[in-house]
This record gives C-alpha cells, sequence and structure tokens, in this order.
C-alpha cells in the first residue's frame, strides 16, 4: 500500500468510532453519547480550558491526545469506568487494539499516534494529568445536565466517582473545586449518586 492507502485506511476505520457506545447520556438525556463524540467534547475543552491547567501545558497536544485516547475501543469495545469485572483485562485488550489500529498507519505516523495514546495511558507528563482530568470532568458534566441518568441506571456510589477523579486536582484545582460544586454534590443531594460517605460508620 502507498503511504496516502494507508492513511486512509486508517481514517476510514477510525470511523467505527462513531458506533461504539458509552454509558453517559448527552445533555438533554435523548440518547447516549458514542466514542467519537465523547473524544471531540473533550478535545474543545481542552482548548476553551486551557487558562486552568497547569502552567506551561500545551492545550493543543492535550487536544490530540484526547482526539486519540479511546479510539482503541474500535476493537476493545468500551470499559464503563465503574465496571469492576470489565477493567481487569482492560489493558490486555486496549494494548493488542492499539498494535493493531496504530499499525494501520505509515511507520511515522503509527509511532507519533500510538505514543500520544501511551502518553495519556501513562498519566505523568502535564498534558496527560490535564486529559485525564477532562475525560473525567466530562461524564460528570454530562450526568449532572442529564439529571444523573446514566448514575442511576448503574447505582452509582459517589465513593466511585470520587476515586476516578482522585488526580483531577493535579490538573487544576480551580475545575476540581467547580466540577465537586456543580456536578458531583447535586447528584448526592437529588439522590443521583448513591452517599456512601458514611457507609463504615453505619455498618460498625
Amino acid at each position: 500500500m502507498t503511504r496516502l492507502e494507508k492513511q486512509m485506511t486508517f481514517l476510514e476505520e477510525l470511523d467505527k468510532l462513531k458506533q461504539i457506545g458509552r454509558q453517559t447520556y448527552l445533555c438533554d438525556g435523548s440518547r447516549k453519547e458514542n466514542d467519537a463524540e465523547h473524544s471531540w467534547h473533550c478535545a474543545v475543552m481542552a482548548l476553551l480550558l486551557a487558562e486552568y491547567a497547569p502552567e506551561g501545558t500545551d492545550a493543543a497536544h492535550t487536544a490530540a491526545m484526547l482526539l486519540l485516547h479511546d479510539a482503541v475501543e474500535i476493537y476493545a469495545g468500551d470499559t464503563y469506568a465503574y465496571d469492576p469485572e470489565g477493567k481487569k483485562t482492560q489493558r490486555q485488550r486496549e494494548e493488542a487494539a492499539a498494535e493493531r489500529l496504530f499499525g494501520l498507519l505509515p511507520e511515522d505516523q503509527s509511532r507519533e499516534l500510538r505514543a500520544l495514546w501511551d502518553e495519556f495511558e501513562a498519566w505523568e507528563t502535564k498534558e496527560a494529568i490535564y486529559a485525564r482530568a477532562l475525560d473525567c470532568i466530562q461524564p460528570t458534566m454530562l450526568n449532572n445536565a442529564s439529571d444523573g441518568r446514566s448514575w442511576q441506571e448503574h447505582g452509582t456510589r459517589l465513593s466511585q466517582v470520587l476515586h476516578r477523579n482522585r488526580r483531577t486536582h493535579e490538573a487544576s484545582e480551580e475545575l476540581w473545586a467547580y466540577q465537586r460544586e456543580h456536578f458531583i454534590e447535586p447528584g448526592v443531594r437529588k439522590g443521583r449518586l448513591i452517599d456512601d460517605r458514611n457507609e463504615e460508620e453505619s455498618h460498625a
């Protein structure tokens, strides 16, 4: 295959991301979003909220990372954030999918795009920390707007949401405070998130 043929093959394959459903509903609650929509939304967030990112963060690099961070789910499938069984095999499935998907590209672009995916997974650079935070903030925003529909369907607990967001503050204390005040705590007050903060004490 020529270089252009490989690039077009990858782009056609990437279209399948539009078919990978997630568990989070759109803001109006009309349907669940797909991976392509989620990735695009997070990438826009990276550009729009760049002033709250760690100093020196490359917002464009973060946006590129977010556009690709779920691409491997074309083959690996979406793993729900609060599915402990799915989490057990997630890494293995996604590593194999990354080899297959990015392997469609010319060698130099294969390395470049795979590096972006690996960087997101490693969660070490400023850009990755910012990207991972936005990846967590976006579904809480949608859950708040859709009256916690996905949280309610899955019986999601506050402790689960807090654990998933345990490093969000590293990207931005301001974004984390806003997320808690405007997205997470309203879910608790309305009973959309199960408040298990005192569960240990109640069972003691």
